[in-house]
């Protein structure tokens, strides 16, 4: 295993392990999220590089895709629980009292 890989490894394990453990604000729970896609994104990019396979070079372009419609909602739904609750904490917002 080289560096590369066990960076991209670490960081998404990280990552991870943050998003399970640190939940108190939704805004560092997103920001957990897109270090994952962040992670994701690399790694993808750098596989068919490695292999010179050309036909995996679409992948990154639809997890960046995916990843700028994932930061979109998670924004989207911040603002409007911070309007509707007075805060961002992740404890305040339950789903059944929707």
């Amino acid at each position: 295993m080289s560096f590369l890989h066990l960076s991209f490894y670490s960081a998404f394990a990280l990552s991870s392990l943050g998003l399970a453990f640190h939940r108190t604000h939704l805004i560092s729970a997103l920001l957990c999220l897109e270090s994952i896609i962040l992670s994701i994104y690399i790694a993808l990019s750098t596989l068919p590089i490695e292999n010179q396979t050309p036909s995996l070079t679409l992948m990154p372009i639809l997890i960046l895709a995916f990843s700028a419609c994932e930061a979109g909602t998670g924004l989207a739904i911040l603002v409007a629980s911070t309007r509707t609750h007075g805060s961002d904490h992740l404890h305040n917002l339950n789903l059944l009292q929707c």
